[in-house]
């Protein structure tokens, strides 16, 4: 079944016998804090809150929310919230990570630390996947958080990384296009020889369970009156599941604009780590969150 909505994804999680455990570093958050109680109500999840607990409390009984006492974990700076939220992962008490009122900078150094971190040896990633009104699946866009100017063995990675997560999320081969302002090859253009060259990586079995090509053009990506107006013959014209960005500006742009102009829903997770990782920025809304964490959750 493809993945046309968030909501495909969160009536999958609620079939599942067992909920999901997400440890929140620094959770005293009202919109972190909105997401996870949605989340609680719905029975996806199980939260523990690492924090000042005074702070917790008082947001949680505003929300009118009920909490175990032995769901909060009092500790009395972020850096130290950070440790315990990782730690609890590594105890194999928690499932995944969400990010509350803390510096991205201040949980990511834990999370990568060599010695009490979360690294499996792989890089990681950011996968962002967007509800589009006017297209007819789920549109994942990478990466917008995690590498300014990715590499071509970057590139490679990220991809490997976002195929996995359509994996863990029951989806099989997704159609992957490398993007260019160009469908051609042209040497003036790295951008489009790094496309070229991931698929035919792709070709040669190097990136595994999916279907890549590039270089590609967004309208023909999403379009395929577009693409066969333009002559460009591809088998993932205009049903592309992800789209590569050359940089975190063109990946960082695509996303706002889909969500600010083009009423897109979006989620987004850090992955190739030990877990899923909910990094929504502080200017998020609620319900961004919540569709974050039905993501982690149904990726842990």
């Amino acid at each position: 079944m493809v993945l046309t909505n968030f909501q495909q994804i969160e009536d999958k999680l609620k079939l599942q016998s067992r909920q999901i455990r997400v440890a929140v570093a620094a959770a005293g958050d009202k919109h972190t804090l909105e997401s996870i109680f949605t989340a609680m109500k719905r029975g996806i999840i199980i939260p523990i809150l690492v924090g000042d607990k005074t702070k917790i409390l008082e947001i949680t009984d505003e929300l009118g929310m009920t909490i175990e006492s032995e769901q909060i974990i009092n500790v009395s700076d972020n850096v130290a919230a950070c440790q315990k939220a990782v730690s609890l992962v590594r105890e194999k008490k928690a499932d995944f990570i969400m990010k509350g009122l803390v510096d991205t900078s201040v949980l990511l150094k834990e999370v990568v630390n060599k010695e009490t971190g979360l690294g499996t040896g792989n890089v990681m990633s950011h996968v962002a996947f967007h509800e589009v009104p006017t297209y007819h699946k789920l549109l994942c866009i990478v990466d917008c958080a995690m590498f300014p100017y990715p590499t071509l063995q970057n590139k490679k990675d990220i991809i490997n990384n976002t195929v996995n997560t359509y994996l863990s999320l029951g989806q099989e081969n997704p159609k992957v296009g490398v993007l260019a302002c160009v469908e051609k090859v042209n040497p003036k253009m790295p951008e489009t020889v790094e496309a070229n060259e991931l698929s035919k990586m792709c070709d040669q079995g190097e990136i595994p369970n999916c279907i890549v090509r590039g270089p590609i053009s967004y309208d023909c990506a999403v379009s395929k009156e577009i693409a066969e107006h333009k002559g460009y013959a591809s088998d993932i014209a205009g049903d592309v599941d992800v789209l590569v960005a050359p940089n975190i500006h063109a990946g960082n742009i695509m996303t706002k604009m889909l969500t600010c102009t083009s009423g897109a829903k979006a989620a987004g997770i850090i992955v190739g780590a030990m877990c899923p990782i909910v990094l929504a920025s502080r200017g998020s809304s609620s319900e961004e969150k919540y569709m974050s964490l039905v993501l982690a959750a149904a990726s842990a």
